[in-house]
């Protein structure tokens, strides 16, 4: 029989910590395109992506000094149907080399389904993260004005944890947040200008922070330099010193395909780079001619 390790609870969004990884970094370098909306329940035009679109990356750890290939992730997008109603399913696996496995074994692999409108409607992360593993989960619902999320962590042992949460903003999870910003336009930006949101984990509903910092030429795995933004997602101590967690840097195009990113990591630092893209809708633009 499987137990709960806690009673239910009703979590109202605010400002918590949270344990980062290699996959959660991969996703916020698309996070930052965008300034929440307020209204319409999640709802927004899709102008970035479109069904078949494929992402590959090449993952790197720094052990004393010495960059190792660490591994691989990929994205893929594609036309689904939600209860009988049509929608995107995205995936996102992330996979540790053997060789990596000695510093940090990582097997990742992320779903999520969101409406046309890129409204979220369920998200699911099995994670094999060190000696731990779990499955967290969320269903998404709107009524009265406000987005609903029912969440549960599931453990090795079978037991679990669940909660509710509410929002008067949208809630997102990890791979829907990434879906809505790829079509937001940060021309109006500044550099130093803060975006402040609520995402789901599948545990909790925690207030995450990202910052503006510019643009910057950055060169791909692929040998190729595009124009890039680039966003820091923060978090801050008891004293509200910030301290940066990820640097991450994405195509200044209608892609807004994600190039580079700089993970801060307890025990180190890592690093994930564009390695090749296919079924991308628009130009790449972005690309810097030699």
């Amino acid at each position: 029989m499987k137990t709960r390790r806690r009673k239910i609870e009703i979590i109202r969004t605010g400002a918590v910590s949270f344990r980062r990884s290699l996959i959660i970094g991969t996703v916020a370098l698309l996070m930052g395109i965008f300034a929440l909306p307020a209204s319409a329940q999640c709802e927004a035009k899709n102008d970035a992506f479109q069904t078949g679109e494929h992402v590959m990356y090449d993952l790197y750890f720094n052990w004393k000094f010495v960059w190792v290939k660490a591994g691989l992730a990929s994205l893929t997008t594609n036309a689904t149907t939600y209860r009988s109603e049509p929608a995107y399913r995205m995936n996102l696996l992330a996979i540790g080399s053997k060789r990596a496995d000695f510093f940090f074994k990582m097997r990742d692999t992320l779903t999520c389904v969101i409406g046309e409108r890129l409204e979220p409607r369920y998200f699911r992360k099995g994670a094999e993260e060190g000696k731990r593993y779990t499955v967290d989960e969320a269903w998404f619902s709107y009524k009265d004005g406000l987005c609903h999320v029912n969440q549960k962590r599931t453990y090795r042992d079978g037991t679990y944890a669940d909660s509710e949460a509410s929002d008067s903003r949208c809630i997102y999870d990890m791979l829907s947040i990434l879906a809505q910003a790829r079509s937001y336009d940060p021309a109006d930006y500044k550099v130093g200008q803060k975006i402040k949101f609520p995402m789901a984990t599948g545990r909790k509903v925690e207030e995450q922070t990202l910052i503006y910092r510019g643009k910057e030429n950055v060169k791909a795995e692929n040998g190729v330099t595009y124009r890039c933004l680039i966003f820091s997602l923060v978090e801050y101590d008891k004293k509200g010193k910030e301290k940066e967690v990820i640097t991450f840097f994405v195509t200044d195009d209608l892609n807004h395909l994600p190039v580079r990113l700089d993970l801060f990591l307890n025990f180190g630092s890592a690093k994930a780079f564009l390695n090749d893209v296919q079924g991308n809708r628009h130009p790449l633009t972005s690309i810097i001619k030699k």
